[in-house]
C-alpha cells in the first residue's frame, strides 16, 4: 500500500497569493463532486484517485495538496452529502409538531433527497458500508442521531423493546439499500423514482411498535406525497462546464478584468502579478476561446491596445469565485 502523502498547509500560500484561497475551495468542490460521481458509477472499491483527478480537471498534485488520500476525499464527500440531506430534513422538520408528524416529514424529506440526489444518496447508504474505520465512525454517529429521533416515540408507547429504534432505523435503511441497488441493476419495478411511494409502508413500520396497529394501518393507507419543487443551488461541481484547470492566476486575471474592464494585456498582467507578457497573452487567448473574456480593442483601430472585458459566462465564474462560492456548493 502506498504511503500517505502529507497534506500541504495551504494557509501561507493563500496569504501570499490573493485569490488562491478561492481557487482551493473551488478545486476542493470539483474533487468532491467528482468522487461522488465516480463512486456512484463504479462503486467505492473500484473508484480511484485517478478517476477523481480526471473528472475534476485538477492535477494529481492538487489532489494531494487538498486531501491526504482517497479516504480523506471520500470523507469530505460524505460530509457534503450529510449536510445536503440535513438541509432537506431541517426544512421539513417542525419540532413543535407531534412525534408522528415530525417523523413523517423527515421520512418524506429523505426520500425526496434520494430522488433528487441519487449519487449522494447512494454514497451515504450503499458505499459507506465497509469503507473503513473513519467512515464507519461517522456513519454510526448519523445512525445514533436517527435512532434517538425515532425512539422519541417511546414516550407514547406502553412498553416497546429496548432496541426498537435501532431495529426500525436498520430496517428502513435496508429497504432503501435494496431499492438503490435494484435501480442500478435495471429492475423497472423497483426504480428509484418510486421511492416516495414507500412513505406509507415505512411510516407504518415505524409507528407500529409505538402507537399500535390502528395508527400503523392509517399510515399505510395514506396517499403517497407528491414531489416538491425545490429552488436551491445545484449540487456538485460549480464549474463543471469550464473545461479548464482553474488556477490562482486565472482567478486573478478574472478579478483584474472585473475591476478594470477595458484594461490592456499589460495592465491586467501587472494587476494579476504576471510579469511575462507572453504568459498573460496566452492565458487571455485561452480564456477568450473558453468564452470567459472578449477583446473589444484589437482590430478596432490600427495599433490600438487590447481592451478586455468579461463575458456573461466570465462574470458568472468571477462572481462565484469572488463570493468564495456558496456553502451549499462547497461544504
Amino acid at each position: 500500500m502506498a504511503a500517505k502523502r502529507p497534506k500541504r498547509d495551504t494557509r501561507v500560500a493563500d496569504q501570499e497569493e490573493p485569490g488562491r484561497g478561492h481557487v482551493t475551495d473551488i478545486q476542493r468542490a470539483r474533487m468532491i463532486a467528482a468522487i461522488i460521481d465516480a463512486v456512484s458509477e463504479r462503486g467505492r472499491a473500484s473508484a480511484t484517485v485517478a478517476h477523481v483527478v480526471s473528472r475534476s480537471g485538477v492535477s494529481r498534485r492538487t489532489f494531494y495538496d487538498v486531501f491526504n488520500d482517497f479516504e480523506d476525499c471520500f470523507l469530505a464527500a460524505l460530509e457534503h452529502s450529510i449536510s445536503s440531506v440535513s438541509e432537506y430534513v431541517l426544512g421539513a422538520y417542525d419540532p413543535a409538531e407531534t412525534w408522528q408528524t415530525r417523523i413523517r416529514a423527515g421520512m418524506i424529506a429523505v426520500l425526496e433527497f434520494l430522488e433528487d440526489e441519487p449519487a449522494m444518496g447512494r454514497l451515504c447508504i450503499v458505499e459507506t458500508l465497509g469503507a473503513g474505520p473513519k467512515v464507519d465512525e461517522r456513519r454510526q454517529q448519523v445512525l445514533d442521531a436517527l435512532i434517538a429521533k425515532v425512539d422519541q416515540g417511546r414516550s407514547q408507547a406502553k412498553a416497546p423493546a429496548a432496541l426498537t429504534g435501532e431495529c426500525l432505523v436498520g430496517g428502513v435503511l435496508s429497504v432503501l439499500y435494496t431499492r438503490l441497488i435494484a435501480h442500478d441493476r435495471g429492475k423497472a419495478d423497483e426504480r428509484r423514482g418510486s421511492l416516495l411511494e414507500l412513505t406509507g409502508s415505512l411510516m407504518s413500520m415505524i409507528v407500529l411498535p409505538y402507537l399500535g396497529p390502528a395508527v400503523a394501518q392509517k399510515e399505510s393507507s395514506r396517499a403517497a406525497p407528491q414531489p416538491q419543487t425545490r429552488t436551491r443551488a445545484p449540487s456538485g461541481d460549480p464549474l463543471r462546464d469550464l473545461q479548464m484547470r482553474l488556477t490562482y492566476r486565472t482567478v486573478r486575471v478574472l478579478m483584474s478584468i472585473a475591476v478594470s474592464p477595458g484594461a490592456s494585456n499589460r495592465d491586467i498582467g501587472m494587476a494579476a502579478g504576471i510579469d511575462d507578457q507572453g504568459q498573460i497573452s496566452k492565458l487571455l487567448s485561452r480564456m477568450e476561446r473558453l468564452g470567459l473574456v472578449h477583446n473589444s480593442g484589437a482590430g478596432q483601430v490600427s495599433g490600438a491596445a487590447n481592451a478586455w472585458a468579461l463575458t456573461a459566462k466570465g462574470v458568472e465564474v468571477q462572481q462565484l469565485v469572488d463570493a468564495g462560492t456558496s456553502a451549499g456548493q462547497l461544504s
